[in-house]
């Protein structure tokens, strides 16, 4: 008799989840983790049905770009799937967005938006993408956005309708830098013409990638005329992509990228020729203001980092009390099982660490965080992002390889874990970038004594770190820029074991 491998099977994600259901029982009231559990419950066989399947097909038929018509005009149209279609509706109908900004459970509202999102994003083909700077652009208008852009464009954005329900493109990297905006070259000309939607200004300029490309609008840096150089003189603009004819406004796209991952996700490269935008809070501190939207987009890198891991480990579960080798299943070799143990022990740090700094954000938003819990988030997000990206390829690796040569084959959906895993570690600023940024959030806000405070709190061993720090007192700036990295992954342990 012939013998063919069973493949890993994937059942409902929130139940096989007991971590994440322990968590929530223990964060949320008991009528508030009863309805989070039903919502997550319904998502978590959505992740592994109809989900699946889209994410699927969408991967399968990857956005195309066509420059023109078949009469030679200029047209840019970018075609998507209709499973990349249905990813959005089902965004928009389980409220990944909306739920942040309902604010149901007051600051703990983004706990139970990013438990959807974790849930959500294995099997989104990477919508979680433009998701993420949906949310965070929806928290740049909260803040900043005058009442035109709140009754329409945040509405938007938060809406449960999918018919209603728009996304947002980051349009931030241009040829002359990924992480350094100080070299913008996009300029933003004031208009005296009444122009659409309150726009402004009138952009010009060239964006290098421009994820989401697809989205109804977008956030972008500009510098105005007259402004001066470096990143002082940028300020925030909204623009809308479309007119009412849904004929791009301006916008040249010059081509899709050809990524290592994230297949499904439209990603253009594109000029502004003028395009109209709106002036966002008004002249300068842009890269501020953008702040804000990175501290979303940040902690959704994170959550779906972890989203991934937990993929990752759920296929590899499955697949070592499946596969036989040397007369037993993989999951009764004591090693593969001590792998096993070991990878799960990372992606448990990973989670704590995760919903605790989401459980600040939701604090800092609903105005109930204290001064030390706004100086923590501040410093622990882009510590947060470069610890899980870093994690989640790592997991994803390992896991490939203890699928073995089917790990390798590309139909079986297992290389993609690893080919994907790898933006998490680029989108949002690279480990070393955020490792600076970390020291701009202890220098410039003084944040250091907050994460010390906290640790001291906890009791964890604090041996290594203040080693560290004393070492970095003595030996001066550039020592401590170089230790940047590993004062990072440090603190982020630290964390984690104070969780437990």
């Amino acid at each position: 008799m012939e013998f063919y491998q069973d493949a890993p099977e994937l059942k409902n994600t929130f139940h096989s989840d007991p971590l994440l259901k322990t968590f929530l029982q223990s964060a949320l009231a008991p009528e508030a983790f009863k309805q989070v559990s039903q919502h997550l419950e319904h998502l978590g066989q959505r992740a592994v049905t109809d989900l699946l399947q889209f994410s699927k097909e969408a991967e399968a038929q990857p956005p195309v770009h066509i420059p023109y018509d078949p009469w030679g005009r200029r047209v840019d149209d970018l075609k998507t799937s209709n499973a990349w279609k249905q990813l959005e509706i089902a965004a928009a109908t389980e409220g990944i967005v909306a739920t942040a900004y309902e604010r149901k459970f007051g600051d703990q509202s983004r706990l139970y938006q990013m438990a959807l999102l974790y849930l959500y994003h294995p099997s989104s083909a990477f919508f979680s993408c433009p998701l993420a700077m949906t949310d965070g652009a929806a928290r740049a208008i909260e803040l900043y956005g005058d009442a035109g852009l709140k009754q329409n464009a945040f509405r938007h954005l938060t809406s449960k309708d999918p018919a209603q329900f728009w996304t947002a493109g980051q349009w931030m990297t241009e040829r002359t830098g990924g992480s350094d905006i100080s070299g913008t070259t996009t300029t933003a000309e004031p208009s005296n013409e009444k122009l659409n939607f309150g726009a402004t200004h009138l952009l010009r300029g060239t964006k290098w990638f421009t994820s989401a490309t697809t989205s109804q609008m977008a956030m972008t840096l500009a510098r105005p005329t007259g402004a001066v150089e470096g990143s002082r003189g940028l300020s925030l603009f909204y623009l809308e992509l479309r007119d009412e004819k849904n004929t791009l406004r301006n916008i040249e796209i010059h081509r899709l990228k050809d990524k290592l991952g994230t297949k499904a996700l439209p990603t253009a490269e594109l000029s502004l020729k003028g395009t109209p935008a709106q002036l966002v809070g008004g002249m300068g501190d842009g890269v501020k203001k953008i702040a804000s939207l990175f501290n979303v987009t940040r902690v959704y890198n994170s959550m779906c980092a972890l989203g991934q891991m937990r993929r990752a480990l759920d296929l590899a579960q499955s697949y070592s009390r499946k596969r036989k080798a040397f007369g037993k299943l993989l999951i009764d070799h004591p090693l593969h099982a001590l792998t096993l143990s070991d990878l799960e022990t990372e992606f448990a740090k990973c989670f704590r660490l995760c919903f605790f700094v989401a459980g600040l954000l939701g604090k800092e938003e609903c105005g109930t965080a204290s001064e030390n819990e706004k100086l923590l988030l501040r410093a622990l997000t882009p510590i947060l992002k470069l610890y899980t990206a870093k994690k989640n390829i790592a997991i994803c690796s390992e896991v490939l390889e203890c699928f073995g040569g089917a790990g390798y084959i590309e139909d079986t959906g297992i290389p993609r874990l690893l080919r994907d895993a790898q933006v998490l570690a680029i989108w949002e600023g690279t480990t070393n970038v955020l490792s600076l940024d970390m020291l701009r959030a202890f220098q410039k806000e003084n944040a250091l004594p907050a994460v010390l405070e906290y640790l001291k709190k906890s009791n964890v061993d604090m041996t290594e770190i203040n080693a560290l720090l004393a070492e970095i007192q003595k030996k001066g700036a550039e020592f401590q820029e170089v230790s940047a990295r590993k004062m990072a992954f440090l603190i982020a342990e630290l964390v984690a074991a104070s969780l437990v």
